[in-house]
């Protein structure tokens, strides 16, 4: 049985019912950081190392890493639609094949760095332009429900710190420092 605290090195998500302007304005600060963040964590790993699984039968942390960028390219379409449609229905993706496909098992994690670091800059911008009662707007997920964009802006948030926890307690356990 694999540990609770490998699995979710920072605890289960858990969003409020009620998100408070504060806590939305730090989640924002998260994903604002998040791509110097999941850079560090990275730093100095060889590709031997990157093909490591973090635990028994998980992904590797490349492939970890290749997981944020398309996880957060379409959470940031999802916030676009949800801001320029009302409650749009939204395609979810089966993450498991997406890392199976060639470039999350063998591209360098630069190739993703430097997309987080762009797209965390466009959405970022976004999130800190938006009214509050933007927050309010939801989209549809055909497997989730109704969500929204407050409670959106604090899954992604712990998602990117979730995954960066990941890759530094994976070193932790190997031994390689960072």
């Amino acid at each position: 049985m694999i540990s609770e605290a490998i699995r979710y090195p920072i605890g289960k998500l858990e969003v409020s019912d009620t998100i408070t302007p504060v806590q939305r304005a730090d989640a924002i600060m998260g994903l604002a950081a998040l791509p110097e963040q999941l850079r560090a964590a990275v730093q100095g790993l060889t590709d031997t190392q990157l093909d490591t699984t973090y635990r028994e039968g998980s992904w590797t942390l490349r492939q970890v890493v290749h997981h944020v960028a398309d996880s957060h390219i379409n959470a940031y379409v999802r916030f676009r639609l949800a801001l320029t449609e009302p409650t749009p229905t939204i395609k979810p993706y089966i993450e498991d094949r997406w890392a199976e496909l060639i470039d999350a098992r063998s591209m360098p994690v630069s190739v993703s760095l430097t997309l987080i670091d762009s797209l965390h800059e466009r959405w970022v911008t976004l999130l800190r332009g938006m009214a509050d009662e933007d927050f309010s707007k939801t989209f549809f997920h055909p497997e989730n429900g109704v969500t929204s964009l407050a409670a959106t802006t604090m899954i992604y948030a712990w998602h990117g710190r979730h995954h960066t926890a990941v890759i530094l307690k994976c070193r932790e356990r190997q031994g390689w420092t960072t």
